[in-house]
């Protein structure tokens, strides 16, 4: 019998599983609705429909925070903030729409538990599809409710989408304790993931010996970082030479675009910036240009100020650093959010690790390029590097759950790789992470100050650095196999 639901039910449930996404970080929240998604599933009269509304319920919550760079110049694009967060959480719901739609299709006639592991498969397979078509968008994915848990110590192993998939099967187990025969099926997932959660347990982060770095957080109003270029400018190098005493630090680290100049134009501000790090090396943001193309990069000082390496960022934001068709859209005055003119930034060549002096090998990434776990992963697999380097400006990101979604997936980068990561960023939250995902230093939000830091060991290459997403999408493959072709077996 093919059955309805009220509307306003999958998009509560979907809005209450988004409440695992930091801040909140109620991950009990994020299961219990995913159940009760699974508990109403069997028979749905129009299976895309539900889809769409439990999507666009978790993603315009977990994704509210996306208002936040319309209204940085609210006389020009406030009046989009709106459509931006309705838009962003329907294309969401869309990808849930179709998860959903294809695991109906697969399993008409079949059984409800055939019915909740296909849609545990295919809910998992879109979230990985969203992570690569359109440039890929892998935010707010399921999996990152466990970050600050001990099952995130699995990512380690399965990636991000091997979480997602584990917590889509843990919600179906739930649900199927509710209705239907063959309950204990329902229990496995749970009796499986209850000896791991001691198991997994990190406990505090071991004492490091390593360099001392200073993290340089100037807390730069996105609205004023260009209006007042000298005041933040001259607080990032009080914030680098601090007091003068004591050793100075192994590497001294600036927030994506920190410096309010272009490279090509800053000039004799070079060996000032040098001199204030105190003779140890200085890696800031900074825009550069090449000819008729602009470049999000990050840069290295020696001691006197000159440029012992150079990364241009390669994955840039659609519509915020670039825009699709800009040549033709800048005509009408529509350009990316945080480009100027045209088509907005070009992309750089990809990846790659650098070596930076005192440290050795790093892995460096700015802001977006955090979030790409198999993207981190590829930078890393030639030469291993000793961490990974993150810049950024979260000013963007407005005050609240943005900049935690941005770090809590900062972490998780951290664990999949077995890295520690430096963290910059412009108004917060910079931090130290070790290879665990543990913060061990801070800097809040909205707050300007210098970070010294340890910078923690690297562990030996994970099973997720080894083999990426592989595992985790043959394990949603298989499931959708099992649930077309055994689900008959198991009708009640």
């Amino acid at each position: 019998m093919r059955r309805a639901t009220a509307p306003g039910l999958p998009i509560l449930l979907g809005a209450l599983a988004a409440l695992g996404q930091a801040p909140w970080g109620l991950w009990q929240l994020t299961v219990l609705a995913l159940a009760g998604l699974f508990w109403l599933w069997p028979g749905r009269a129009r299976p895309a429909l539900f889809g769409l509304l439990a999507g666009f319920g978790y993603f315009a919550v977990a994704l509210h925070w996306i208002v936040h760079p319309f209204l940085v110049e609210p006389e020009i694009y406030g009046w989009m903030a709106p459509f931006g967060l309705f838009f962003m959480a329907l294309g969401g719901g869309v990808f849930w729409a179709i998860g959903a739609w294809g695991a109906a299709q697969l399993t008409r006639g079949g059984g409800v538990w055939a019915q909740r592991l296909a849609l545990a498969g295919g809910l998992a397979a879109v979230e990985l599809l969203r992570g690569l078509i359109f440039t890929g968008f892998p935010w707010a994915l399921i999996g990152h409710v466990w970050v600050g848990t001990p099952l995130a110590q699995l990512a380690a192993w399965i990636g991000p989408h091997g979480l997602t998939t584990l917590s889509l099967l843990v919600a179906a187990g739930i649900a199927g304790l509710a209705a239907g025969r063959h309950r204990w099926m329902a229990a496995l997932p749970v009796l499986a993931l209850a000896p791991l959660w001691p198991l997994l347990a990190t406990g505090a982060a071991p004492a490091s010996e390593g360099p001392m770095i200073r993290i340089v957080q100037p807390n730069a109003p996105q609205a004023e970082k260009w209006r007042r270029p000298e005041v933040f400018y001259q607080r990032l190098l009080d914030l680098s030479a601090g007091d003068g005493a004591g050793a100075p630090p192994d590497l001294v680290v600036w927030p994506e675009t920190a410096v309010p100049w272009w490279l090509n134009s800053v000039g004799d501000r070079l060996p000032e910036m040098a001199e204030s790090a105190r003779g140890a090396p200085l890696v800031t943001g900074i825009l550069r240009q090449e000819g008729a193309r602009l470049y999000n990069s990050l840069i290295t000082l020696g001691p006197a100020g000159e440029v012992q390496s150079l990364y241009d960022k390669a994955h840039l934001v659609p519509f915020g650093e670039y825009m699709p068709w800009g040549d033709v859209l800048g005509r009408f005055g529509l350009h990316g959010l945080a480009a100027s003119e045209g088509s907005g930034f070009s992309s750089g060549p990809g990846a790659r690790v650098i070596e930076v002096p005192r440290l050795g090998p790093m892995l460096p990434l700015i802001c977006y390029e955090g979030i790409f776990a198999e993207e981190v992963r590829a930078g890393a697999a030639g030469e291993r590097p000793r961490a990974m380097l993150l810049i950024t400006n979260d000013a963007w990101f407005g005050p609240g759950a943005g900049p935690k979604q941005h770090l809590a997936q900062a972490r998780l980068r951290a664990i999949e790789q077995g890295l520690p990561m430096i963290r910059a960023a412009n108004t917060g939250i910079s931090a130290m992470i070790d290879a665990k995902g543990r913060v061990t230093a801070e800097l809040p939000l909205g707050v300007a100050g210098a970070l010294d830091a340890r910078l923690p060991e690297a562990l030996a290459p994970t099973l997720y650095a080894r083999l990426g997403d592989g595992p985790a999408a043959g394990a949603m493959l298989l499931l959708l196999l099992g649930a077309a072709l055994g689900g008959r077996r198991f009708r009640g």
